[in-house]
């Protein structure tokens, strides 16, 4: 290979790395601008997928652009103009009369002005429309992190442990399950809009979640979904800056990621709540979760009408202030659970807050309303159960029946990690004489 041929191997190899950074960035921006002006999310993608592919056609030889998301963007407006004009003429050819089309033809000039309007609205919009009730869970998740995460289809998959086909299949179904429902590129108001902006939190929530404490796989955590769900979290407390719910989450996602590096120990092993090194909290994440959680409670989310990621992220808070595990606030952690089980009933809930009550009043206090979860039918396959059950008839010192409890805990995870973790206190439990208080096995 000559220099020139290495060098020019080295810029491609530059320019492809430049374009997968800003389409990251500049993605959900483009398909958001476009969307609202074709008006199907589809197509949308479509068109900045066109100017994806031109880009990695003409920055290896002409260079990255200065101002690459522009470059993007003009790109793909030519070719939304273009697909409008050819629709239009094959509207004329079936209308006799041209009154339609002389308003449709005026519509495009401005094409350009539509554009460069507001991209927080646009982008608003296309999180209401991707995360609409009308597709399954499974569907939201994985239409919003293709398009307003940025993924590919391969690394969504990779992050879910899901065959790439199939994530591909949803992500298809959802565009066109958007467009046979003609739903509305547009965020909805009154009481739909808080019905949607529920769904959207959720989605949100369930992204950081599979990457905080990951289901299945070898790994404890995914770092880079937890990464995405904070960025998309952001983005919507800037677009909806007067909806405490969605600070509420944003705070609950900042203190919860402050724990990231304490919860994973030198070999990839989870490292539970009661055991991580505080030292390594991240206080910046802390901090900005806390600023999050005021500024839900100055709009009336905490205090006057709580909702549930502000209850939640009010316990996060409490345990992102003590810089000890003695410091924590274990009644006021009851208490709030207390406060979510009533807004929000679950069986997890109260198993959740069964945990707390432990901690604050005593493990035979804990174990009995464990005990009352047992028959609980949502909960007969969640290793929770068994898990915390386990750690608190350790506590007592019962340690053959905390043996089997875990052992059922680990039978029932699919993270392999986690299962190590669980096997390897069952068999400590066998050998209760050498056993101290091993700490809860709720989510840390």
């Amino acid at each position: 290979m000559t220099a020139t041929d290495t060098h020019a191997t080295h810029r491609a190899h530059e320019a492809h790395e430049a374009i997968t950074a800003v389409w990251r960035i500049e993605s959900a921006k483009l398909i958001a601008g476009l969307a609202r002006i074709v008006r199907d999310v589809g197509v949308a993608e479509d068109l900045a997928q066109e100017a994806l592919l031109a880009a990695l056609e003409q920055w290896p030889e002409s260079g990255v652009p200065q101002r690459p998301g522009a470059w993007l963007m003009a790109t793909a407006k030519h070719r939304a103009i273009d697909l409008l004009r050819r629709n239009q003429r094959l509207v004329s050819k079936h209308q006799e009369l041209g009154h339609e089309q002389a308003e449709r033809e005026r519509a495009v000039p401005d094409l350009d002005a539509a554009l460069d309007d507001d991209v927080g609205d646009d982008l608003l919009r296309l999180i209401f429309t991707a995360c609409h009730p009308v597709l399954s869970t499974e569907a939201r998740v994985a239409l919003t992190l293709r398009l307003l995460g940025g993924l590919t289809t391969e690394e969504i998959a990779r992050a879910y442990l899901i065959p790439e086909p199939t994530i591909a299949q949803r992500i298809v179904r959802a565009k066109r399950t958007l467009t046979q429902a003609q739903v509305p590129f547009e965020v909805p108001r009154g009481a739909d809009r808080v019905a949607r902006l529920s769904s959207v939190l959720e989605v949100i929530y369930l992204i950081f979640n599979e990457g905080y404490a990951a289901t299945a796989g070898d790994d404890w955590m995914r770092p880079a979904l937890c990464e995405d769900a904070l960025r998309l979290g952001r983005i919507l407390a800037e677009l909806a800056p007067r909806e405490p719910e969605v600070h509420g989450l944003v705070a609950l996602m900042e203190i919860q990621a402050s724990r990231s590096r304490a919860r994973v120990g030198p070999s990839g092993e989870p490292i539970l709540l009661l055991e991580q090194n505080r030292a390594l909290w991240d206080r910046l994440l802390i901090r900005r979760g806390l600023a999050a959680l005021e500024r839900a409670a100055r709009l009336g989310g905490i205090a006057e009408s709580p909702g549930p990621y502000g209850l939640q992220a009010a316990i996060a808070a409490c345990h992102g202030r003590a810089l000890t595990p003695e410091a924590t606030d274990w009644e006021e952690i009851a208490r709030l659970y207390g406060e979510l089980a009533q807004i929000l009933p679950s069986p997890v809930v109260e198993l959740n807050r069964a945990v707390a009550v432990g901690m604050a009043c005593g493990p035979q206090a804990g174990l009995t309303l464990v005990d009352a979860l047992q028959e609980e039918p949502s909960l007969q396959g969640y290793h929770l159960l068994p898990s915390v059950r386990g750690d608190l008839l350790v506590k007592l010192g019962r340690f053959e029946e905390a043996r089997s409890e875990l052992e059922r805990a680990a039978a029932l995870t699919k993270n392999a990690r986690e299962r190590k973790l669980l096997l390897d206190r069952a068999r400590a439990c066998a050998d209760a004489a050498g056993i101290g208080v091993i700490g809860p096995a709720a989510r840390s």
